[in-house]
């Protein structure tokens, strides 16, 4: 098995090591991960600047390929141009820190997993609880048995998989998995206004925890009792119920109507 690892923490970060060598007990292992961290940058993509790429060694054995760009990219450029063909399978991880609930909308690592899946090739995220002292080694091996039964029970078709580790899974004689969907419920975050010495104002956002959603079972709710979370994912953000709906609407456009339209005196001028 050809497995593409890359992360959003960056490629010194501990987790993806201890996720590197873990992966190579599943198969060959090629590491593509930004030079530098990555985190929040969502599904951003670098296409009005070259991509610079560095290979990183280890001794003298090539430990990957440190790509100035963001987690999206180093995905591309793996598929494209590092690996010597299409990846079995695609790892994002392992995130210092969960990405579970809306935060998956805003995550490098998701996103890299994502852009695995748009490639047609079976792709996990892999986050761990933060912890100052995180045991990345344990983590990386609980995630690897969960890879390994995910690709011995998924059917033939490529998905896409997000996957949780609380710190308290860890100190678990016997961790456990739940399937469970993703939190859909909104951040509570607000901006705090601070002043430079010069008293200019700058703002600092401030995230606030996020609480379950309490009607049924979600990524957070299971992670707050310590349970793994795997939940499957897709890319396609179509509200299907709502598009049924909609085939019914009728829109009527005049075209004279539309020539004759003048532009708003309240906004600026185009190009401003």
């Amino acid at each position: 098995m050809l497995i593409l690892l890359t992360n959003d923490d960056g490629i010194y970060a501990p987790g993806l090591a201890a996720l590197a060598r873990q992966l190579r007990r599943l198969g060959q292992v090629y590491v593509v991960a930004p030079a530098t961290e990555q985190s929040g940058v969502a599904h951003s993509i670098t296409y009005l600047r070259p991509l610079t790429v560095k290979e990183v060694y280890q001794g003298t054995e090539r430990w990957g390929w440190a790509v100035d760009g963001s987690p999206a990219d180093c995905v591309k450029m793996g598929v494209d141009q590092f690996c010597p063909r299409r990846p079995d399978l695609v790892v994002s991880g392992m995130n210092l820190g969960l990405n579970a609930g809306i935060n998956v909308l805003y995550s490098g690592t998701v996103a890299a997993a994502i852009e695995g899946a748009f490639y047609g090739i079976t792709s996990i995220a892999v986050s761990l609880q933060y912890d100052e002292h995180a045991d990345f080694d344990k983590a990386a091996a609980v995630a690897v048995q969960v890879i390994r039964q995910v690709l011995e029970q998924k059917g033939p078709e490529p998905e896409l998989y997000n996957l949780n580790i609380p710190t308290e899974a860890l100190h678990s004689r016997l961790p456990q998995v739940r399937i469970v969907p993703m939190d859909v419920a909104a951040h509570n975050d607000r901006f705090e206004r601070r002043l430079t010495p010069w008293g200019r104002p700058y703002y600092w956002i401030i995230g606030q925890p996020q609480g379950p959603s309490p009607e049924k079972e979600t990524d957070l709710s299971a992670l707050a009792k310590g349970y793994i979370t795997l939940t499957p994912l897709e890319y396609d953000l179509t509200k299907q119920a709502e598009l049924e709906r909609m085939r019914s609407w009728r829109f009527e456009l005049s075209p004279q109507e539309a020539c004759s339209s003048q532009p708003d005196a309240s906004l600026p001028p185009s190009g401003q």
